[in-house]
């Protein structure tokens, strides 16, 4: 190729943003791209399904495309690179807080990212969207003190994430701002059902002669586990232990009782990122913020809620009148 063919081709590729050195090669830019990427620890949870709906159905409306990027369980993980290499609009991150490394491969490519629900503070630097955790398990608290609960139990977790830290700070405080001297005990379990069962377990049996006993677990599988440690110990869900999970996945109405929880907004949350990341392509400011979609408590049957109840709405506010869900 002659040096003015070179320089001939090289202005048109320019011209319509395609890159002619790195992964990037043959690849338009950000910036004309219709692909979003979304990138979770793992794809096969009720968490990660609602996720994908949000956001595919976020991105379909604005007519972009969206790529489902896993998280690799490795320190050198190269996600940044294969989304640069694809020349993504953009790039949702769920659950996930990104090294220094890897938001320097995707500053330098110019790709936006959204943090959906990070696992730990973000800093300034960064746009987040996440739910009101405090106030749902606040709202939480409420609930359980008016089912009359006298002693309480909150299942909390390990490795514990922001969402989790503010879950069990809201509930205690709100306990506490009502009853200073209630009686709160405090169990850790890994965020699983069988692990919220063992951790459950000497709690309950202690607080036994107390019932009903309020337990707040941070998630709802970890709730489930609960009704485990309930049954051993002969105690009935929904009369001798009051049940509130958080999340309200879709097996959560199908237990029995039907589980009470505070709903977190997945798919608007997951939506939400998408819209952040579709403003930031129509050329507004990207200005780091945080987003933040309202909770709402869903009452059923395992806080004594009627079978034959109507639904429930949200609880953060004074004004709010519950709605009940079907037990």
């Amino acid at each position: 190729m002659t040096p003015q063919t070179r320089a001939r081709v090289l202005a048109v590729a320019q011209q319509y943003g395609y890159s002619t050195t790195g992964v990037r090669r043959g690849r338009p830019r950000t910036g004309t791209s219709r692909l979003f990427d979304l990138v979770l620890g793992r794809f096969h949870d009720p968490y990660a399904d609602e996720v994908t709906a949000g956001a595919h159905l976020a991105a379909a409306r604005h007519r972009f495309d969206l790529v489902l990027t896993a998280e690799r369980d490795t320190p050198d993980d190269d996600w940044p690179l294969r989304i640069r290499a694809r020349g993504s609009a953009g790039v949702v991150l769920g659950l996930i807080l990104p090294t220094a490394a890897q938001l320097a491969v995707l500053r330098d490519a110019g790709i936006p990212l959204v943090l959906m629900d990070p696992r730990a503070e973000a800093g300034t630097s960064l746009t987040s969207v996440r739910t009101t955790d405090r106030a749902g398990a606040a709202a939480a608290a409420e609930h359980l003190l008016e089912a009359g609960a006298k002693q309480f139990v909150v299942v909390d977790a390990a490795p514990s994430y922001r969402f989790g830290r503010a879950r069990v700070e809201g509930f205690e405080a709100a306990v506490r701002s009502r009853h200073p001297t209630a009686v709160i005990h405090r169990v850790r379990a890994d965020w699983s059902s069988p692990g919220a069962w063992r951790a459950s377990l000497p709690a309950l049996r202690e607080a036994a002669a107390s019932a009903p006993i309020g337990v707040f677990a941070i998630s709802d599988e970890m709730a489930i586990g609960v009704y485990r440690a309930a049954a051993d110990l002969g105690m009935r869900v929904g009369q001798d232990v009051l049940v509130v999970g958080f999340d309200d996945v879709r097996g959560a109405k199908w237990v029995q009782p039907a589980l009470t929880t505070v709903r977190q907004p997945i798919r608007d949350m997951a939506g939400a990122a998408i819209d952040e990341l579709v403003a930031i392509a129509a050329g507004a400011d990207p200005q780091p913020r945080i987003v933040e979609l309202p909770t709402a408590l869903v009452v059923r049957g395992s806080t004594g809620a009627p079978a034959a109840s109507p639904e429930a709405v949200s609880r953060e506010s004074p004004r709010d009148r519950p709605r009940r869900e079907n037990a």
